[in-house]
Protein backbone atom coordinates (compact mmCIF):
# COMPACT_ATOMS: atom_id res chain seq x y z
CA UNK A 1 0.00 0.00 0.00
CA UNK A 2 1.30 3.49 -1.21
CA UNK A 3 0.27 6.23 0.96
CA UNK A 4 0.75 10.08 1.35
CA UNK A 5 2.68 11.41 4.08
CA UNK A 6 1.55 14.47 6.13
CA UNK A 7 4.46 16.95 5.31
CA UNK A 8 2.64 19.32 8.19
CA UNK A 9 3.55 16.31 10.20
CA UNK A 10 7.70 16.20 10.04
CA UNK A 11 7.69 13.81 12.80
CA UNK A 12 4.77 11.24 11.54
CA UNK A 13 6.23 7.67 11.98
CA UNK A 14 5.75 4.58 9.32
CA UNK A 15 2.86 2.85 9.68
CA UNK A 16 3.01 0.02 12.39
CA UNK A 17 4.85 -2.63 11.35
CA UNK A 18 6.39 -1.12 8.07
CA UNK A 19 10.17 0.50 7.64
CA UNK A 20 10.43 3.91 6.21
CA UNK A 21 11.66 2.31 2.34
CA UNK A 22 7.72 0.78 2.46
CA UNK A 23 6.65 4.51 2.49
CA UNK A 24 7.55 6.29 -0.63
CA UNK A 25 7.66 10.09 -0.43
CA UNK A 26 7.53 11.74 -4.13
CA UNK A 27 8.85 14.95 -4.03
CA UNK A 28 7.48 17.64 -6.20
CA UNK A 29 9.29 20.61 -7.79
CA UNK A 30 9.67 23.33 -5.18
CA UNK A 31 7.30 23.82 -2.08
CA UNK A 32 3.71 24.08 -2.36
CA UNK A 33 1.37 26.07 -0.15
CA UNK A 34 -2.05 27.29 -0.80
CA UNK A 35 -2.54 31.23 -0.83
CA UNK A 36 -5.93 32.26 0.49
CA UNK A 37 -7.61 34.64 -1.80
CA UNK A 38 -10.58 35.68 0.43
CA UNK A 39 -14.12 36.06 -1.30
CA UNK A 40 -16.05 37.89 1.78
CA UNK A 41 -18.89 34.99 1.90
CA UNK A 42 -19.28 32.17 3.93
CA UNK A 43 -21.03 30.09 0.68
CA UNK A 44 -19.58 27.10 -0.25
CA UNK A 45 -18.14 26.95 -3.42
CA UNK A 46 -17.88 23.66 -5.43
CA UNK A 47 -17.89 25.11 -8.51
CA UNK A 48 -14.80 25.94 -10.29
CA UNK A 49 -13.43 27.17 -13.18
CA UNK A 50 -10.15 29.21 -13.88
CA UNK A 51 -8.72 31.18 -17.33
CA UNK A 52 -5.24 32.33 -15.98
CA UNK A 53 -3.46 33.10 -12.78
CA UNK A 54 -6.04 36.46 -12.49
CA UNK A 55 -9.36 35.26 -14.33
CA UNK A 56 -11.13 32.53 -12.46
CA UNK A 57 -14.76 31.85 -11.74
CA UNK A 58 -16.58 30.52 -8.25
CA UNK A 59 -20.26 29.17 -8.26
CA UNK A 60 -22.09 28.05 -4.82
CA UNK A 61 -24.49 25.74 -3.02
CA UNK A 62 -26.72 28.92 -2.48
CA UNK A 63 -27.01 29.94 -6.51
CA UNK A 64 -23.95 32.08 -5.62
CA UNK A 65 -21.33 33.31 -8.64
CA UNK A 66 -18.42 35.11 -8.30
CA UNK A 67 -15.56 36.11 -10.64
CA UNK A 68 -11.90 38.19 -10.15
CA UNK A 69 -10.01 39.37 -12.76
CA UNK A 70 -6.80 40.29 -10.91
CA UNK A 71 -5.85 37.11 -9.30
CA UNK A 72 -8.64 37.26 -6.06
CA UNK A 73 -7.91 40.94 -5.08
CA UNK A 74 -11.47 41.58 -5.59
CA UNK A 75 -14.46 39.60 -6.47
CA UNK A 76 -17.13 40.82 -8.25
CA UNK A 77 -21.01 38.99 -7.53
CA UNK A 78 -22.20 38.25 -10.71
CA UNK A 79 -24.89 35.46 -10.13
CA UNK A 80 -28.01 35.07 -12.39
CA UNK A 81 -31.38 36.23 -11.40
CA UNK A 82 -33.55 34.33 -9.09
CA UNK A 83 -30.64 31.33 -8.77
CA UNK A 84 -30.77 31.54 -4.93
CA UNK A 85 -30.69 28.89 -2.91
CA UNK A 86 -30.23 26.38 -5.85
CA UNK A 87 -26.83 23.96 -5.66
CA UNK A 88 -24.57 25.15 -8.24
CA UNK A 89 -22.09 22.57 -8.71
CA UNK A 90 -20.16 23.51 -11.58
CA UNK A 91 -18.97 26.37 -13.79
CA UNK A 92 -17.03 26.31 -16.85
CA UNK A 93 -15.36 29.57 -17.85
CA UNK A 94 -13.60 30.01 -21.36
CA UNK A 95 -12.47 33.06 -20.51
CA UNK A 96 -14.02 36.52 -18.10
CA UNK A 97 -16.73 37.05 -20.23
CA UNK A 98 -18.10 33.41 -21.12
CA UNK A 99 -18.93 31.02 -18.82
CA UNK A 100 -21.86 28.35 -18.10
CA UNK A 101 -23.26 27.39 -14.61
CA UNK A 102 -25.00 23.88 -13.99
CA UNK A 103 -27.77 23.92 -11.19
CA UNK A 104 -28.17 19.97 -10.16
CA UNK A 105 -31.19 18.29 -8.99
CA UNK A 106 -34.37 16.25 -10.17
CA UNK A 107 -36.86 17.66 -13.16
CA UNK A 108 -36.57 21.39 -13.51
CA UNK A 109 -34.04 21.82 -10.83
CA UNK A 110 -30.96 20.67 -13.30
CA UNK A 111 -30.80 23.69 -15.28
CA UNK A 112 -27.82 26.03 -17.15
CA UNK A 113 -27.26 29.35 -17.18
CA UNK A 114 -24.77 30.60 -19.81
CA UNK A 115 -23.57 34.73 -20.06
CA UNK A 116 -21.37 36.19 -22.54
CA UNK A 117 -20.84 39.61 -20.74
CA UNK A 118 -18.83 38.60 -17.41
CA UNK A 119 -22.36 37.95 -15.53
CA UNK A 120 -24.01 41.67 -16.51
CA UNK A 121 -26.85 38.99 -18.26
CA UNK A 122 -27.21 35.50 -18.52
CA UNK A 123 -29.38 33.14 -20.88
CA UNK A 124 -31.17 30.24 -19.43
CA UNK A 125 -30.12 27.97 -21.69
CA UNK A 126 -31.58 24.62 -20.64
CA UNK A 127 -34.10 23.28 -18.34
CA UNK A 128 -34.47 19.50 -17.75
CA UNK A 129 -38.06 18.21 -18.80
CA UNK A 130 -37.17 14.63 -17.31
CA UNK A 131 -38.43 14.12 -13.37
CA UNK A 132 -36.30 11.37 -13.57
CA UNK A 133 -33.04 12.63 -14.87
CA UNK A 134 -30.60 14.71 -12.37
CA UNK A 135 -27.75 16.87 -14.03
CA UNK A 136 -24.46 16.13 -12.33
CA UNK A 137 -21.61 18.11 -14.22
CA UNK A 138 -20.25 19.84 -17.85
CA UNK A 139 -17.36 20.28 -19.54
CA UNK A 140 -16.22 22.36 -23.34
CA UNK A 141 -14.01 21.08 -25.84
CA UNK A 142 -11.07 22.90 -26.94
CA UNK A 143 -12.40 26.32 -28.89
CA UNK A 144 -15.47 26.37 -26.35
CA UNK A 145 -18.01 26.26 -29.01
CA UNK A 146 -18.94 22.19 -28.12
CA UNK A 147 -19.47 21.02 -25.10
CA UNK A 148 -21.50 17.99 -22.90
CA UNK A 149 -23.19 17.68 -19.47
CA UNK A 150 -23.62 14.47 -17.83
CA UNK A 151 -26.95 13.16 -15.83
CA UNK A 152 -27.56 10.42 -13.75
CA UNK A 153 -29.38 6.83 -15.90
CA UNK A 154 -32.93 7.71 -17.51
CA UNK A 155 -34.53 4.45 -18.52
CA UNK A 156 -31.60 2.45 -17.79
CA UNK A 157 -28.59 4.29 -19.84
CA UNK A 158 -26.56 7.59 -18.87
CA UNK A 159 -27.93 10.75 -20.68
CA UNK A 160 -25.25 13.18 -22.47
CA UNK A 161 -26.24 17.00 -23.29
CA UNK A 162 -24.54 18.62 -25.95
CA UNK A 163 -24.19 22.43 -26.74
CA UNK A 164 -22.64 23.55 -29.90
CA UNK A 165 -22.64 26.98 -29.52
CA UNK A 166 -21.10 27.96 -26.70
CA UNK A 167 -23.76 26.88 -23.88
CA UNK A 168 -26.51 29.08 -25.37
CA UNK A 169 -28.48 25.99 -26.20
CA UNK A 170 -28.35 22.21 -25.13
CA UNK A 171 -29.74 18.84 -26.48
CA UNK A 172 -29.95 15.55 -25.83
CA UNK A 173 -27.66 13.67 -27.27
CA UNK A 174 -28.84 10.03 -29.07
CA UNK A 175 -25.79 8.31 -27.85
CA UNK A 176 -24.34 4.65 -28.11
CA UNK A 177 -24.40 4.39 -24.36
CA UNK A 178 -23.25 1.20 -22.03
CA UNK A 179 -26.36 0.12 -19.91
CA UNK A 180 -26.14 1.43 -16.36
CA UNK A 181 -25.64 -0.98 -13.34
CA UNK A 182 -28.48 -0.88 -11.26
CA UNK A 183 -27.86 1.70 -8.71
CA UNK A 184 -25.33 3.66 -10.68
CA UNK A 185 -24.81 7.18 -10.61
CA UNK A 186 -22.42 10.60 -10.82
CA UNK A 187 -21.27 12.16 -8.25
CA UNK A 188 -21.78 16.16 -8.38
CA UNK A 189 -19.16 17.22 -6.17
CA UNK A 190 -16.60 19.60 -8.03
CA UNK A 191 -17.60 19.82 -11.76
CA UNK A 192 -15.22 17.11 -12.86
CA UNK A 193 -17.15 13.92 -12.86
CA UNK A 194 -17.30 14.63 -16.65
CA UNK A 195 -13.81 15.91 -18.63
CA UNK A 196 -13.01 16.55 -22.46
CA UNK A 197 -9.13 16.75 -23.93
CA UNK A 198 -8.93 18.03 -27.11
CA UNK A 199 -11.99 18.19 -29.67
CA UNK A 200 -13.09 14.81 -29.19
CA UNK A 201 -12.28 12.84 -26.22
CA UNK A 202 -14.67 12.66 -23.17
CA UNK A 203 -14.48 10.71 -20.26
CA UNK A 204 -17.06 10.65 -17.42
CA UNK A 205 -16.96 8.14 -13.82
CA UNK A 206 -19.99 6.81 -11.92
CA UNK A 207 -20.61 5.19 -8.72
CA UNK A 208 -22.50 3.66 -5.76
CA UNK A 209 -24.38 0.77 -7.70
CA UNK A 210 -20.57 0.13 -9.64
CA UNK A 211 -17.05 2.31 -10.24
CA UNK A 212 -16.43 2.73 -13.67
CA UNK A 213 -14.98 5.33 -16.41
CA UNK A 214 -16.96 5.93 -19.75
CA UNK A 215 -15.15 7.33 -22.97
CA UNK A 216 -15.93 8.19 -25.88
CA UNK A 217 -13.37 9.30 -28.94
CA UNK A 218 -16.06 10.76 -30.92
CA UNK A 219 -17.46 13.77 -28.89
CA UNK A 220 -20.32 12.13 -27.03
CA UNK A 221 -21.74 9.71 -29.71
CA UNK A 222 -20.67 6.35 -28.39
CA UNK A 223 -18.98 4.89 -25.18
CA UNK A 224 -17.03 2.36 -24.11
CA UNK A 225 -17.12 1.69 -20.22
CA UNK A 226 -14.02 0.02 -17.75
CA UNK A 227 -14.20 -0.96 -14.49
CA UNK A 228 -12.18 1.51 -11.94
CA UNK A 229 -10.00 0.38 -9.31
CA UNK A 230 -12.02 3.21 -6.30
CA UNK A 231 -14.26 0.34 -4.77
CA UNK A 232 -17.74 1.82 -4.86
CA UNK A 233 -20.21 2.15 -1.73
CA UNK A 234 -23.36 3.68 -0.69
CA UNK A 235 -21.45 7.31 -0.33
CA UNK A 236 -18.26 6.34 -2.24
CA UNK A 237 -16.46 6.03 -5.46
CA UNK A 238 -14.66 7.83 -8.07
CA UNK A 239 -15.41 11.69 -7.93
CA UNK A 240 -13.04 13.21 -9.95
CA UNK A 241 -11.36 13.00 -13.40
CA UNK A 242 -8.76 14.89 -15.09
CA UNK A 243 -7.37 13.86 -18.11
CA UNK A 244 -3.59 15.26 -19.31
CA UNK A 245 -4.18 14.47 -22.85
CA UNK A 246 -6.27 11.24 -24.66
CA UNK A 247 -3.76 8.93 -22.75
CA UNK A 248 -3.20 9.47 -19.54
CA UNK A 249 -5.30 10.32 -17.07
CA UNK A 250 -6.25 10.14 -13.04
CA UNK A 251 -9.33 9.15 -10.95
CA UNK A 252 -9.79 10.11 -7.14
CA UNK A 253 -12.61 9.29 -4.95
CA UNK A 254 -13.27 7.20 -1.86
CA UNK A 255 -16.21 7.42 0.88
CA UNK A 256 -17.35 11.14 1.53
CA UNK A 257 -19.05 9.35 4.92
CA UNK A 258 -14.97 8.67 6.00
CA UNK A 259 -13.30 11.68 5.11
CA UNK A 260 -10.19 10.44 6.45
CA UNK A 261 -9.85 7.32 5.03
CA UNK A 262 -7.57 7.39 1.86
CA UNK A 263 -7.19 3.68 0.55
CA UNK A 264 -7.67 3.06 -2.37
CA UNK A 265 -8.86 6.29 -3.33
CA UNK A 266 -7.03 6.75 -6.40
CA UNK A 267 -6.20 5.71 -9.98
CA UNK A 268 -4.32 6.07 -13.10
CA UNK A 269 -4.55 5.09 -17.01
CA UNK A 270 -1.93 5.19 -19.82
CA UNK A 271 -4.34 4.18 -22.52
CA UNK A 272 -7.07 6.75 -22.29
CA UNK A 273 -9.36 4.84 -19.33
CA UNK A 274 -9.00 1.28 -21.83
CA UNK A 275 -7.42 0.16 -18.36
CA UNK A 276 -6.61 1.55 -15.07
CA UNK A 277 -4.65 1.10 -12.05
CA UNK A 278 -4.59 1.98 -8.83
CA UNK A 279 -2.22 5.21 -7.69
CA UNK A 280 -0.93 6.02 -4.61
CA UNK A 281 -3.30 6.70 -1.47
CA UNK A 282 -3.46 9.61 -0.38
CA UNK A 283 -4.66 10.92 3.13
CA UNK A 284 -8.34 10.79 2.86
CA UNK A 285 -11.46 11.03 0.71
CA UNK A 286 -10.84 13.22 -2.33
CA UNK A 287 -13.56 15.17 -4.64
CA UNK A 288 -11.37 16.80 -7.13
CA UNK A 289 -7.84 16.31 -8.97
CA UNK A 290 -6.10 18.20 -11.64
CA UNK A 291 -2.61 18.27 -13.76
CA UNK A 292 -0.06 20.82 -12.68
CA UNK A 293 0.86 22.86 -16.01
CA UNK A 294 4.63 23.05 -16.66
CA UNK A 295 5.46 20.23 -14.43
CA UNK A 296 6.80 18.34 -16.81
CA UNK A 297 3.47 16.07 -17.19
CA UNK A 298 3.86 14.21 -13.84
CA UNK A 299 2.38 16.40 -11.26
CA UNK A 300 -1.09 16.13 -10.07
CA UNK A 301 -2.71 18.39 -7.02
CA UNK A 302 -6.00 16.33 -5.40
CA UNK A 303 -8.09 17.96 -2.79
CA UNK A 304 -10.80 17.20 -0.33
CA UNK A 305 -12.26 17.70 2.83
CA UNK A 306 -9.39 16.89 5.14
CA UNK A 307 -6.50 18.57 3.05
CA UNK A 308 -4.42 18.51 -0.34
CA UNK A 309 -1.98 16.22 -1.94
CA UNK A 310 0.06 16.64 -4.24
CA UNK A 311 2.39 14.06 -6.83
CA UNK A 312 5.20 14.33 -8.89
CA UNK A 313 4.67 10.73 -10.19
CA UNK A 314 2.01 10.72 -12.13
CA UNK A 315 -0.33 9.80 -9.00
CA UNK A 316 1.50 6.86 -8.44
CA UNK A 317 3.06 8.33 -5.18
CA UNK A 318 2.13 11.07 -3.42
CA UNK A 319 2.31 13.07 -0.06
CA UNK A 320 -0.03 15.53 1.57
CA UNK A 321 0.98 19.52 2.12
CA UNK A 322 -1.78 21.30 3.59
CA UNK A 323 -4.80 20.12 5.76
CA UNK A 324 -7.09 22.81 4.83
CA UNK A 325 -11.14 21.67 3.14
CA UNK A 326 -11.35 22.58 -0.18
CA UNK A 327 -14.04 21.40 -2.73
CA UNK A 328 -12.43 21.82 -6.20
CA UNK A 329 -8.98 22.33 -8.08
CA UNK A 330 -8.52 23.89 -11.36
CA UNK A 331 -4.79 24.04 -12.60
CA UNK A 332 -3.68 26.67 -15.75
CA UNK A 333 -0.88 27.60 -17.91
CA UNK A 334 2.33 28.82 -15.98
CA UNK A 335 1.79 26.44 -13.00
CA UNK A 336 -0.99 28.14 -11.33
CA UNK A 337 -3.65 26.31 -9.56
CA UNK A 338 -7.06 27.66 -8.57
CA UNK A 339 -8.90 25.75 -5.11
CA UNK A 340 -12.65 26.46 -3.82
CA UNK A 341 -14.55 25.18 -0.83
CA UNK A 342 -16.60 25.47 2.22
CA UNK A 343 -17.21 29.40 3.98
CA UNK A 344 -16.11 30.73 0.92
CA UNK A 345 -12.99 29.43 1.03
CA UNK A 346 -10.57 30.15 -2.49
CA UNK A 347 -6.94 29.94 -2.98
CA UNK A 348 -4.16 29.92 -5.26
CA UNK A 349 -0.96 27.82 -5.75
CA UNK A 350 1.93 28.37 -7.51
CA UNK A 351 5.12 26.16 -8.44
Amino acid sequence: MRRCVPVLAAAAAAPTGASSAAVPQARPPGDLAWRPVPTGTGEQYRGLDAVDRRTAWVSGEDGGVLRTTDGGHTWDDVAPAGTEGMALRDVEAHDADRASVLAIGTGTDSRIYTTTDGGASWTLAFVNDREEAFYDCMDFFAGGRRGLALSDPVDGEFRILETRDGGLSWSVVDADMPAAADGEFAFAASGTCLVTVGGRHAWFTTSDGDSRVFRSGDGGRTWQVSAAPIPATDAGGVFSLAFRNPRQGVAVGGDFLLPADGSDTTGVTDDGGTTWVPGGDVAGYRSGVDWVSGAGGRTLVAVGPTGSDVSAHRGRTCRTFDDTAYDSVVCVGGGTCWASGPDGAVATLRR
